[in-house]
C-alpha cells in the first residue's frame, strides 16, 4: 500500500484554511469598526485620552483621530475582500494589520489598554492570514 493522503482528510485540511479565513474577514472588520469609532471619539472628544508630556511620537490627539478613523475604514473594506476569497485581500490583510499595530504602538501612552488590545487581535489576524494559503482551497479556482 502506498501512502496517499485520503479526500477526507485533504478536505478537513481545506476546511480548516477557509475557517481561518473567515476568521480574520471578521477579526479584521471587527478591528476596522473599532478603529472607526476610536477615530471618531479622538476627533469629536480629546479629553477620553491621556495626555502624555515628552513623548517622542507626539502628535495631535486629532491627528491620531484621522489616522485611526483612515485604517478602520480600510480595514473595514479590506475584511468585505476576505469574505469574498479575493487574493488581494489576503495580502491588504496583512499590510492593514501590521499598519493597525504600528499605529497603535505609537499611540500607545494616550490609550494604554485598547493599544495593547488591538496589538494582540491584529497579531492574530496577521497569524490567520498567513497561516491560510489562497492557493490550497482545493476548489480549483484561484483565491
Amino acid at each position: 500500500m502506498s501512502a496517499t493522503h485520503t479526500p477526507h482528510a485533504s478536505s478537513a485540511k481545506y476546511a480548516w484554511a477557509g475557517g481561518l479565513r473567515v476568521f480574520a474577514a471578521v477579526m479584521l472588520g471587527i478591528a476596522g469598526l473599532l478603529g472607526i469609532f476610536r477615530g471618531i471619539m479622538a476627533i469629536a472628544e480629546d479629553d477620553v485620552f491621556v495626555t502624555t508630556p515628552n513623548y517622542v511620537f507626539k502628535f495631535d490627539l486629532t491627528g491620531w483621530g484621522w489616522v485611526h478613523l483612515g485604517l478602520g475604514v480600510v480595514a473595514a473594506l479590506v475584511s468585505f475582500g476576505l469574505f469574498m476569497a479575493a487574493s488581494w485581500a489576503r495580502y491588504s490583510g496583512i499590510a492593514i494589520a501590521a499598519l493597525v499595530i504600528i499605529a497603535n504602538f505609537l499611540s500607545l501612552p494616550y490609550y494604554p489598554w485598547w493599544s495593547v488590545i488591538m496589538i494582540a487581535m491584529s497579531g492574530f489576524i496577521i497569524w490567520a492570514l498567513c497561516v491560510d494559503r489562497g492557493e490550497d482551497t482545493g476548489t480549483g479556482r484561484q483565491s
